[in-house]
């Protein structure tokens, strides 16, 4: 054999070798670059169950998910959240009926939802102290609003508020210009005086005074505790829990951990709020003021020994009155107390 042909083949076999240490290296970087990272590798080394997950655009409705976001407890407890903003929980309920949502946000107004059988109550967030009945300056009694146009987002809390006030004094719905409204169109056209008042929330409250100093408070959640708890809740799509049971856990484990991290750890939690809302920190603080956390145990408690369940009864008592319910319904169908204290 001619040196020429000989060192041909030795050039060939140097580049076959060359060729199979590059794939081997390769092969090594990409299967490095699986490992510990955040992207669907741990859960038991398995992949991140997604999860879609509905807020309201405030503190109440979107502090545990922000603080579950700052503190990573989505992929600790193995699920991969798609986050989606809603102005108002009946809007999530149709998230959730018409499939494009897992689980979603209600405030206490719109309990009557799950009652009605549209969705399955998953886990007390909180008790509401922030809904309001506000006036334009001038407007100094519930009475006074007879005739005069009312801005409210149906089927919502500040619905709720009205007709609690308004029963109080007499009066029924029927006895004020009813204006539905989404609640950022409230906030617009009590500014421009284009209505009397309203039923709405803080940290919307908190706007509208910016812009008008002297509204008036006429009536608040507070006025009614002795009758009625007005609890906040997390919910789901009425047969998840049975379809899908593994996924219940892992959210009731996230809900839990950002819940007693939010009762342990308040201001942490405004900052993380304000983060994910791009809100001021200011309005956010003003409206956990107006909340009532609990822990996790407490909520076990509470759970165990009927009392959620009494306050439910007593927000159905409400629905009926209002016409938003038939007939009552037995708060322990549509509560999943069982799975919420089985996910500790």
């Amino acid at each position: 054999m001619s040196q020429v042909r000989r060192t041909g083949r030795a050039r060939r076999t140097s580049r076959i070798r060359r060729a199979i240490v590059g794939l081997v290296v390769v092969s090594a970087a990409v299967s490095l670059a699986g490992c510990g990272s955040d992207d669907g590798s741990n859960a038991g080394g398995g992949g991140l169950e997604s999860v879609r997950v509905g807020y309201n655009g405030d503190f109440n409705g979107a502090s545990l998910v922000a603080v579950a976001n700052e503190q990573h407890l989505w992929s600790k407890y193995g699920l991969k959240p798609e986050l989606k903003t809603f102005t108002t929980g009946p809007l999530q309920v149709q998230a959730l009926n018409s499939g494009d949502l897992d689980f979603g946000y209600l405030g206490p107004g719109a309990l009557w939802n799950p009652a009605a059988g549209k969705a399955k109550i998953v886990a007390v967030n909180s008790v509401g102290l922030a809904d309001r009945v506000i006036a334009q300056p001038g407007l100094t009694s519930i009475a006074a609003l007879k005739g005069k146009k009312v801005g409210v987002p149906q089927g919502t809390s500040g619905d709720m508020i009205l007709r609690l006030a308004l029963e109080r004094a007499g009066m029924t719905i029927k006895d004020v210009d009813l204006v539905p409204m989404d609640p950022s169109t409230i906030v617009t056209a009590f500014s421009a005086k284009q209505i009397d008042a309203a039923g709405i929330w803080y940290p919307l409250v908190a706007t509208v005074k910016k812009r008008i100093p002297g509204l008036v408070e006429l009536a608040q959640d507070a006025d009614f505790s002795s009758e009625v708890t007005f609890p906040t809740a997390f919910v789901t799509q009425p047969d998840l829990a049975t379809k899908n049971p593994e996924l219940l856990t892992k959210f009731l484990k996230v809900v839990r951990a950002a819940n007693d991290y939010r009762a342990a750890h308040l201001a942490a939690a405004v900052v993380a709020t304000a983060n994910l809302l791009k809100a001021p920190e200011e309005s956010l603080r003003t409206e956990s003021s107006y909340v009532q956390f609990l822990t996790s145990a407490q909520l076990d408690t509470k759970s165990s020994d009927g009392t959620i369940v009494k306050w439910l009864a007593s927000m159905n008592d409400l629905f009926i009155q209002f016409g938003e319910l038939p007939s009552n319904v037995d708060p322990a169908s549509y509560y999943l107390s069982r799975q919420y204290i089985a996910a500790k």
